[in-house]
C-alpha cells in the first residue's frame, strides 16, 4: 500500500478503488465583516426566562449574556488582520481560543459554538446568515458546558461538566440541559440535588447519561444511555428515551451484565452491548471485551476478547443496516469494517500496518463511511468509497487548503451546508461554510484570529529506530525563518505515558516556544497511543527505562541530524511531561542543560497513596500493572529518590488544587534536592489551579518565568521575528 507519508496531510486513495479524475475547485467568499449584533436577556441563576415564564420556574441554568464573548466572536468573524510576529506576547499564546467546537442546525438556520474561558467553557448560538449572536449560555458555579447536540432544527441539548486543568480530561457532572436557539424554553432535563416536587422526576444522584441518537425524524425525543454504580467498579447500564422539553424517561433495555456500553440498530432499538472489564481472574490488570447482540429481551454473547483473541467495538448501524466495526487483537493496530451480526464474520474495509484509525469520514447522510483518517506522522486520509459524491467534495475542499487538514465538522440534515473544519501545524483553527447548490465555501471565523499563521513555525513528523530497534515517531518544530540547523531545543515530553500522545497540528505552547527561537521536539514513545495495543502496552513497567530511552534517543536523533546544538539543550514537561523532565537527566547525564517540572510525579510510592488514580481499585490495579509492587523499583523510577543523580539546573511547577498529581509530589522533590545541593531556581506552587493552569494570567507568570530560566541555561535565542521577553 502506498503509505502516502509526507511532511502535512495527505488523501490517498485505496489502490483496489477508482482513481478521482477530477476536482472541482472551491470557491472561497471574503471574510464576513459585520458587527455581531447581541441580544440582550438579563438573567440571573434561580430566576425565570422570559420567554419561558409561562412553563414555571427555570432554577439551574443561569444563563447569561456575555460581551466579552460577542466581542470575541466579532472578531474572529470580521477575519481582523493578526498582529506581526514581533508584537507576539507570551499572552498571546496562552489565551484561550474563540472557540472550542461548532456544529450548525439540522436546517441550516443557526450556529452553535462553545467558547472556552479559561476554567469555563459556554454556549453560544448564532444565526448561521450574518453570525448576529442570540444567546450565549452560561452554567452557574463555574460549570462548563461540555458536549452538545442538535436535537431539533432549533433546540440544543447539552451536558455540564467540571474542567480539572489542561492536562485532565473534564469530569462530568450527570447534568443535561436543554434550550431553543432563541433562548426559550430553557429546561434543565436531568440534575443533582433537592429540588420541589415538580422536579423530582429529574433528579439523579451518581447516574451518568449519554446521548446515543438524536432520532433525525423525531424532534420531541432522543435515546440515551444511563449508568448507575452498583459497586465501587460495577455499573449497569438502562437505555431510555428521553424527552427534550420534560425530561421524562421511558425505558427500553437494559444491558446484559455490568460494565457495558450500548449501541443502537437501524430501527434505534438497542441491539449490540459491549461490555469491558479490567481484571482477569487472579484480580490482576487485564482489559478484557464481550460483544452481546440483544433479540428480543435476550442477550446472545457473540464475540468474547479473551477466548476468541480479538475485541470488537461497534461503531456506528447505518439505516441499510449495515454494522461498521472496530476490530482490535490487542496487539496490531486495530482495522476497521463490517460485521454479519447473524455469523459474527467480519469483513475488513482498512487497515494500517503502523497506526490506528483516529476517526472516520462519514457521508453526509450518514449511510457511506467514505474515508478514515490514521496519524502515524501527519494526518492521512485514506478514501474507502472514492467515487461517493462527498469523497469527490472532500478531496476538492483537500486541494483547495493544500498543506492543511480538512474534516467536515457538521452538516445540515439535507447534506446541502456542510461546516468545514480547516487546520494545521501553523493554522489554529478556522470554520468555513460550504454551500452545496453553489459549491462555494464561505469563511466564518478563525479560532485565534490574532496570530497570523504564515508568522507561524512549521512542524516535521519524523520517526527513527530506538536503540531495541523499535520505530518511534515524533514531531520537530522549527521556529518560523530558521533553517532548522543548530538550534537551541526544548525536548517536550507529553503525558500519560499511556494512551496519550501528541499529535500534528496547531500547538499553542510549542509555537510559543519556536517564537522565542527554540526547536521543540515531542516524542510519541513507547506507551502513547495510537500505534497499536502491543506498542501502547510496552509502555508498562518502562516508565523510567524504555520510555526514558525513547526521549534520549529522540534528542540524539536531533544532533546526528544537525538540527540541535548539543550544548544548548533543555528538557520540559508536564504531568508524565513532568516525571520524564527529572528522570531522563538522570537517565542521561551531560545531555540536558535545565529542566523544568510541571505538575509532576516525582516518587512512585506517594502515587500509591495519594492522588485521584488509588482512590479506586481499578486504579490500583493499573498501577500495579504499570508500576509492579516492588518497593526497590518505585525508588529506582522515583526521581526524588534519586535528586543527587538530577545535576542540572531546576524549577518546578505545580496546581494547588491538583488531584491528579498533587502538589505534594512537587513539594517532595523540592526538598529533595535542597537536601541534595541543587535547591531549584524556583517553584511555583500556584493557588487556584489544578493538573495544568487554565487562568490566562497564571500561564502568562508561568511561562515567563521559565523562558528566563531557559534563557539564562542555553542562551537568550532570539526568534525570527520575535521577542524573547513578553
Amino acid at each position: 500500500m502506498d503509505r502516502c507519508r509526507s511532511a502535512g496531510p495527505q488523501v490517498c486513495l485505496q489502490p483496489v478503488l477508482p482513481v478521482l479524475k477530477e476536482r472541482r475547485a472551491i470557491r472561497q467568499e471574503p471574510g464576513i465583516r459585520r458587527a455581531l449584533a447581541l441580544r440582550t436577556t438579563n438573567i440571573v441563576a434561580g430566576a425565570p426566562h422570559a420567554a419561558a415564564s409561562t412553563h414555571g420556574r427555570y432554577s439551574d441554568m443561569g444563563m447569561k449574556s456575555l460581551s466579552t464573548i460577542a466581542a470575541a466572536l466579532m472578531a474572529a468573524a470580521m477575519n481582523l488582520s493578526p498582529a506581526h510576529a514581533s508584537a507576539y506576547s507570551i499572552e498571546d499564546f496562552a489565551r484561550h481560543p474563540t472557540y472550542s467546537n461548532a456544529k450548525i442546525s439540522p436546517d441550516g438556520r443557526f450556529l452553535a459554538v462553545t467558547v472556552d474561558r479559561g476554567d469555563q467553557d459556554v454556549l453560544t448560538v448564532m444565526r448561521t446568515s450574518d453570525l448576529t449572536v442570540l444567546k450565549i449560555n452560561q452554567l452557574p458555579d463555574k460549570k462548563s458546558v461540555g458536549e452538545f447536540h442538535w436535537v431539533s432544527p432549533d433546540r440544543l441539548m447539552f451536558n455540564a461538566v467540571r474542567k480539572l486543568g489542561g492536562y485532565a480530561q473534564p469530569f462530568m457532572l450527570g447534568e443535561w440541559f436543554a434550550v431553543n436557539a432563541d433562548g426559550s424554553q430553557p429546561r434543565p432535563l436531568v440534575f443533582r440535588g433537592t429540588r420541589d416536587a415538580t422536579q423530582r422526576g429529574k433528579t439523579v444522584s451518581n447516574q451518568q447519561f449519554r446521548l446515543l441518537d438524536t432520532l433525525k425524524d423525531d424532534n420531541q425525543f432522543v435515546v440515551m444511555s444511563v449508568t448507575s454504580p452498583r459497586s465501587s467498579e460495577g455499573a449497569g447500564t438502562e437505555v431510555v428515551r428521553m424527552d427534550v422539553f420534560s425530561g421524562r424517561r421511558t425505558p427500553l433495555a437494559r444491558a446484559p451484565k455490568e460494565n457495558c456500553g450500548i449501541a443502537l440498530d437501524a430501527r434505534k432499538e438497542p441491539r449490540f452491548a459491549v461490555c469491558s472489564s479490567s481484571r482477569d481472574e487472579d484480580g490482576n490488570y487485564d482489559e478484557r471485551t464481550e460483544l452481546y447482540r440483544r433479540d428480543g429481551a435476550r442477550w446472545t454473547l457473540i464475540n468474547a476478547s479473551r477466548s476468541d483473541g480479538y475485541h470488537l467495538r461497534v461503531i456506528r448501524t447505518t439505516d441499510d443496516g449495515t454494522v461498521y466495526v472496530d476490530r482490535s487483537d490487542g496487539k496490531q493496530p486495530s482495522a476497521i469494517g463490517t460485521l454479519d451480526v447473524e455469523s459474527g464474520e467480519f469483513s475488513p474495509l482498512f487497515s494500517d500496518p503502523v497506526a490506528d484509525v483516529s476517526r472516520a469520514i462519514w457521508s453526509t447522510d450518514g449511510e457511506t463511511l467514505v474515508g478514515v483518517v490514521t496519524e502515524a506522522g501527519a494526518p492521512m486520509v485514506q478514501l474507502i468509497n472514492a467515487t461517493h459524491r462527498d469523497a469527490e467534495l472532500f478531496s476538492s475542499l483537500a486541494s483547495a487548503f493544500p498543506g492543511e487538514m480538512v474534516s467536515f465538522s457538521s452538516h445540515t440534515d439535507d447534506g446541502s451546508q456542510i461546516l468545514v473544519s480547516v487546520y494545521s501545524d501553523s493554522n489554529p483553527g478556522e470554520l468555513y461554510l460550504y454551500n452545496r447548490d453553489t459549491g462555494q465555501a464561505r469563511f466564518m471565523m478563525s479560532n485565534r484570529q490574532w496570530l497570523d499563521k504564515t508568522k507561524m513555525a512549521s512542524t516535521m513528523p519524523f520517526s527513527f529506530a530506538s536503540r531495541d530497534g523499535m520505530t518511534i515517531h515524533g514531531y520537530l518544530t522549527i521556529p518560523n525563518g530558521s533553517d532548522g540547523r543548530n538550534l537551541p531545543m526544548i525536548v517536550n515530553p507529553h503525558g500519560g505515558p499511556i494512551g496519550p500522545r501528541d499529535a500534528w497540528g496547531f500547538n499553542w505552547e510549542a509555537q510559543m516556544l519556536a517564537s522565542r527561537g527554540y526547536a521543540v521536539l515531542q516524542v510519541n514513545f513507547r506507551g502513547s497511543g495510537g500505534y497499536g495495543r502491543a506498542f501502547q502496552d510496552a509502555g508498562h513497567m518502562q516508565w523510567g527505562q524504555g520510555i526514558q530511552n525513547d526521549i534520549i534517543d529522540a534528542t540524539r536523533w536531533a544532533i546526528a541530524q544537525g538540527h540541535a546544538d548539543k550544548d544548548r539543550i533543555c528538557i520540559y514537561g508536564g504531568s508524565f511531561g513532568g516525571y520524564s523532565s527529572l528522570m531522563a537527566p538522570i537517565r542521561e547525564p551531560g545531555l540536558y542543560r535545565c529542566t523544568f517540572g510541571y505538575v509532576g510525579v516525582y516518587d512512585v510510592d506517594m502515587m500509591f497513596k495519594r492522588g485521584d488514580i488509588p482512590q479506586s481499585e481499578s486504579g490500583l490495579r493499573y498501577l500495579r500493572r504499570t508500576h509492579g509492587t516492588d518497593a526497590s523499583v518505585w525508588a529506582e523510577n522515583s526521581p526524588a529518590r534519586r535528586a543527587g543523580e538530577v545535576g542540572i539546573p531546576v524549577y518546578l511547577a505545580a496546581g494547588a488544587r491538583d488531584e491528579r498529581t498533587p502538589p505534594e509530589q512537587t513539594e517532595l522533590m523540592n526538598r529533595a534536592l535542597i537536601a541534595a545541593g541543587n535547591p531549584p531556581e524556583g517553584m511555583i506552587i500556584q493557588s487556584g489551579e489544578m493538573h495544568g493552569f487554565y487562568d490566562v494570567d497564571n500561564r502568562v507568570n508561568l511561562y515567563t518565568k521559565m523562558l528566563e530560566f531557559f534563557d539564562r541555561h542555553i542562551g537568550s535565542a532570539q526568534p525570527a521575528g520575535g521577542t524573547a521577553s513578553d
